[in-house]
């Protein structure tokens, strides 16, 4: 008996050995050691509350309304996940617009009303009333953009956008936050010249856009490092960089500007699961050969968005324990409403917009 035991476990310690030395070799990534950034939790400004218990919902034809664009006209679009782009308002069924053959993700209206997309695989894209659709941008210095993610525009055209990750696409994007090699950029394209201006890079998966008031500086969201970075574009520090709000509990996605004194930064997971690996190279190589199920295990689905005024302080704090509308992507303000996206959900959601001054 004890022959046996000894046989089995020595057959057992060979299989377990050849699984890794196989999963280090098969690992598409390539990890580096970070250090995960202060993480608050949800306590003080982040405390747990109730205040998206009763989001009412429009139901989309297909998965994941990830961002929400608000027309002249009152219309609301939105990108699903089978590359539809389709237009609704708060009384009805979303009708097709448009198909990008790709995975539309971040959009908004340009100042002649077309809809400008931030197309994960198809890139920059316009699009106009007929839906027709017109690659603005795919690449830049002759090699494809391989992530573009969000967009705004400023009062003069240019064109602002993320590109979330130079190593990996839309499909696999998590192996991003396994390997935090950190190559996020943010982009200027300006449609008189078309041409292309890389801002910032070096990024932890680049993601959320927004200028700020007078198109004075541009955010854009580092989802890995939990924070937002800001690129001053007017005045004594223009071409320059600073955080304009970091420590955030979440993984921050989307960022939209009321045009007044709010940004709402939608945040559709907590931090706690790929921070707690981050010193962790060994033990991330491994993981990024599980099945995508598993990977996303690290990732806490939340319903969280925040509101965040000009001097970065937080201003709202909406969630549900509850899940009811979860994994939220985009928060954008439309009228007298905020309107909620997510990669998650078959519907946007819809609640009055809160006030944020006080």
């Amino acid at each position: 008996m004890n022959t046996l035991l000894k046989r089995l476990a020595t057959a057992l310690a060979a299989i377990v050995v050849s699984w890794v030395v196989w999963s280090f070799l098969a690992s598409p990534i390539v990890p580096v050691v970070w250090e995960a950034p202060a993480n608050p939790g949800l306590s003080g400004v982040f405390a747990s509350n109730k205040q998206l218990a009763n989001v009412d919902t429009v139901a989309m034809p297909d998965l994941g309304p990830e961002d929400i664009a608000c027309s002249s006209e009152g219309w609301l679009y939105s990108g699903l996940e089978d590359g539809q782009i389709v237009r609704f308002n708060d009384q009805g069924e979303a009708t097709l617009f448009a198909r990008t053959e790709g995975r539309p993700l971040g959009m908004i209206f340009d100042q002649q009303d077309a809809l400008i997309v931030a197309d994960a695989y198809q890139g920059l894209l316009k699009i106009d009333r007929n839906g027709q659709v017109e690659t603005l941008v795919d690449q830049y210095q002759g090699q494809r953009l391989q992530f573009v993610d969000d967009v705004d525009i400023a009062d003069d055209g240019t064109i602002y956008f993320s590109d979330a990750s130079m190593r990996f696409e839309y499909h696999n994007n998590l192996l991003d936050f396994y390997e935090g090699s950190m190559t996020g950029r943010l982009f200027a394209y300006s449609p008189q010249t078309q041409s292309i201006e890389l801002l910032l890079d070096g990024l932890f998966f680049a993601n959320g856009v927004a200028l700020g008031p007078n198109d004075a500086y541009v955010l854009v969201n580092e989802t890995g490092l939990g924070r937002v970075q800001r690129f001053w574009l007017k005045g004594p520090q223009a071409g320059t960089a600073d955080v304009f709000i970091e420590h955030l509990p979440g993984t921050p996605d989307n960022i939209n500007f009321d045009g007044d004194s709010t940004f709402w930064i939608a945040m559709p997971s907590l931090r706690a699961g790929v921070d707690g690996v981050a010193a962790m190279p060994f033990l991330r190589r491994l993981v990024s050969v599980l099945p995508g199920a598993w990977q996303e295990a690290a990732a806490t689905p939340v319903s969280f968005v925040l509101g965040v005024n000009v001097a970065g302080e937080i201003v709202a704090n909406l969630q549900d324990p509850a899940l009811g509308y979860n994994y939220i992507t985009s928060a954008t303000p439309c009228g007298d409403s905020l309107w909620l996206g997510s990669l998650h959900m078959f519907s946007a959601g819809q609640l009055p917009l809160p006030n944020t001054r006080f």
